[in-house]
């Protein structure tokens, strides 16, 4: 709540107050020892009173109402999002970090829609709020185990080109929203994903929570943080 609110809403209560305090000193003025404080007091309030009426009716409605604003550069949800909502935003970009998911999102994704795309990234951020994993995003797509990388194209032996910019350029914006603090809506906290030729070991032990286009996606029996 503003400081002018708090002050406004005081100032009106007391306001409704004076007409009874003013009542009040009048009568017994002549045998109280602080009449001269309140006679002081209401004198304040009348003028705070004049004051207030001057204002016309819908200023002072509108400086005493609190408006509830989205957080500043709140990015819009992946439910929400559409090639044309796409196309009318600049062209992003973003330090390293960007590069990875963008990377990321064009190697495993770029055949998915745009809410595939998204749920691909949710995954890659979702690890990144996991300590189970690392802490940053190309940690996370760069990360490598026993058997292997943790998304394919990293360790495939084919070079990463990009050969269809626009593509690219569309699934660059998708990261840009995701890391800008767009809400994880679409997979339910997933920190796993196949598509449906396969059936990995581990998918038996997670609990499956969405299916977009052609990846199936899972969290692990422990949640983890998503917006």
């Amino acid at each position: 709540m503003s400081v002018l609110k708090s002050w406004a809403g005081g100032a009106i209560v007391l306001l409704a107050l004076a007409g009874g305090l003013r009542a009040e000193v009048t009568v017994s003025q002549s045998n109280n020892p602080v009449a001269a404080v309140d006679t002081g007091l209401v004198a304040l309030l009348g003028q705070e009173r004049a004051g207030l009426e001057a204002i016309p009716a819908g200023r002072l409605a509108a400086i005493t109402t609190v408006k509830n604003k989205p957080a500043k550069g709140k990015a819009a949800s992946p439910l929400t999002l559409s090639r044309e909502w796409l196309a009318s935003q600049p062209a992003a970009t973003g330090d390293e970090q960007f590069q990875c998911l963008a990377n990321a999102l064009y190697f495993e994704a770029r055949g998915e829609s745009i809410a595939g795309q998204a749920a691909v990234a949710e995954v890659i951020l979702n690890r990144v709020d996991d300590a189970s994993y690392p802490g940053s995003v190309c940690g996370v797509v760069n990360q490598g185990n026993s058997r292997g990388c943790q998304f394919s194209f990293v360790c495939d032996g084919r070079a990463d080109r990009v050969n269809d910019t626009a593509t690219y350029a569309r699934v660059a914006k998708i990261a840009r929203v995701m890391l800008d603090g767009a809400s994880r809506d679409l997979t339910d906290g997933a920190t796993h994903f196949h598509t449906p030729a396969v059936r990995p070991a581990w998918s038996h032990r997670f609990t499956r929570t969405a299916q977009i286009g052609s990846h199936i996606f899972y969290r692990s029996p422990m949640r983890t943080a998503s917006n």
